[in-house]
């Protein structure tokens, strides 16, 4: 692979934006016993796994490190060198580190507003990419990914670990046997406990540290002041950044979700409901903190038939102001017209006795987790081996983005309101009464004396992958870009 000057490369990131030609260079042809070289961007929190998952494969080499933060940055690859016996290099900017001719596959694991850019660039650089989940901060940005995957022939994996299950994939073979009937309500939910999930409470605006590199964390995000509950974590619960739970943990479950629908690909309707509702006050109103996206939430999705129901509640994990821990919920469990498939096994109708799942052959790609399935692709140049491709990453990015749409479009409303959609399926209103009696015990929050977030049922084309006669919904796609940083219209 010919080496690229930084200036030409962000010379091609600019042009592509601006739809004029640009050809990558040609990635290295790798033979059998050749190493594949990898760099990490993003080395703190998931970036852990991505080192270790990467650097114990067998011929594979993690040779590079990447982080706006020269802390972090300088400490992981200590550590590395400590652990592994082999120093790599360090970049803080991931345009410097693309020039690099020697690196074959970039793994992404910055925040949520950073993947696809991330994305786009390596793939343009003739790199192979391994990005975090979701691969986008907004429909968009997916489309983008998908399309720059396809542009430039690399191979992209979403980090939706679950596709590298075969308990998983046995789940959703079983569904699409028929045996049990037609699928009625395909459930994820996305309930724990954690860091941010209760509250966050308030940073003041100050000077970023000088270790961060701020503007570039910004990255294409709008350009605004820092405050502590940005870097590193918390960034998740507001809107310019993160993707609130559903797009956090809530990834997974929804990937299951959606690929447990036969042929399903996007919704054909969405409507969104729920609040931020924490046990913190600070000197503020009661139930509020800094953060913007909702802890508890509720999100129905209309496939044409099938329902997804996705269920958020962040008020679980620890004891509440009753005395009562609720339980952490993450998982997915499938309602069909025979009885309902949950934990890996079929309930009959009318019946608490489990029974064994019917015995459905599935094909997985090549590898023994995740990572190695990915490495696997990028030897074979096969798509197809890939148990996540970015094609199905971005659809069920998306859902959990189409979601958010309706809850940021709507308006708070009494507490007591019952939303039609609550009559679509008894899972749904038992989902809600979960929302509100967790609320309660968790915080003392009687939501029915209160109000609460009510999204407008929003009319998707799954085809064209906008809505049906709302601008304002459409506008929320996108996002106006922030130079350099841009998601290009023609990667």
């Amino acid at each position: 692979m010919r080496h690229i000057t930084r200036r030409q490369f962000v010379k091609g990131s600019v042009a592509a934006g601006l739809g004029l030609a640009y050809v990558s260079p040609p990635a290295r042809v790798l033979g059998a016993n050749n190493d594949i070289r990898v760099a990490v961007v993003g080395v703190n929190g998931r970036g852990n796994s991505h080192i270790s998952g990467f650097e114990e494969l067998d011929g594979v080499r993690v040779v590079a490190f990447c982080d706006v933060d020269r802390n972090v940055l300088e400490n992981k690859a200590r550590g590395f060198e400590k652990k592994y016996g082999r120093k790599v290099e360090t970049y803080v900017d991931i345009r410097r580190m693309l020039e690099n001719k020697d690196i074959d596959a970039v793994g992404i694991a910055t925040p949520n507003h950073w993947h696809s850019l991330g994305t786009i660039w390596a793939c343009q650089a003739g790199k192979d990419v391994y990005v975090e989940k979701p691969c986008s901060h907004n429909p968009f940005e997916g489309k983008k990914c998908l399309e720059a995957a396809r542009k430039y022939n690399r191979i992209v994996q979403h980090g939706t670990q679950s596709r590298s299950s075969r308990s998983w994939a046995k789940q959703v073979a079983a569904i699409a046997s028929g045996k049990y009937g037609k699928l009625l309500v395909s459930k994820g939910a996305a309930s724990k406990n954690g860091q941010g999930r209760w509250s966050i409470g308030f940073k003041p605006i100050e000077e970023p540290p000088e270790n961060v590199d701020f503007n570039l964390w910004v990255g294409p995000a709008p350009k605004q002041p820092f405050h502590k509950n940005l870097v590193h974590y918390n960034w998740h619960w507001f809107w310019d950044f993160g993707n609130g739970e559903i797009g956090n943990q809530g990834v997974h479950q929804m990937d299951i979700a959606r690929w447990a629908i036969p042929g399903g690909t996007l919704p054909q309707s969405v409507i969104s409901m729920g609040g931020r509702w924490v046990n913190s006050t600070e000197g503020h109103p009661p139930f509020i903190d800094q953060a913007q996206t909702p802890n508890c939430q509720l999100t129905i999705m209309d496939f044409g038939g099938p329902l997804l129901v996705f269920e958020v509640i962040g008020l679980v994990g620890k004891a509440g102001q009753d005395g009562k821990t609720y339980p952490n919920n993450v998982g997915n469990e499938f309602y069909l017209e025979a009885g309902t498939i949950r934990g890996g096994r079929f309930y009959p109708k009318g019946s608490d006795t489990a029974e064994p799942l019917v015995d459905v052959d599935v094909k997985m790609g090549p590898g023994k987790d995740h990572f190695d399935n990915f490495i696997q692709a990028v030897r074979s140049r096969k798509i197809e081996d890939l148990n996540a491709d970015i094609a199905d990453g971005h659809l069920s990015s998306a859902c959990c983005q189409l979601g958010n749409i309706s809850y940021r479009l709507g308006g708070q409303v009494a507490g007591t309101t019952k939303p039609d959609v609550l009559g679509r399926h008894e899972e749904i209103a038992r989902s809600w009464d979960r929302v509100l009696a967790t609320t309660q015990g968790a915080i003392g929050l009687d939501v029915s004396k209160a109000t609460f977030q009510l999204g407008p049922m929003l009319k998707f084309n799954p085809k064209q992958e906008r809505f049906a006669r709302n601008e304002g919904a459409n506008a929320l796609l996108t996002r106006p870009p922030r130079e350099p940083f841009v998601v290009p219209e023609q990667v």
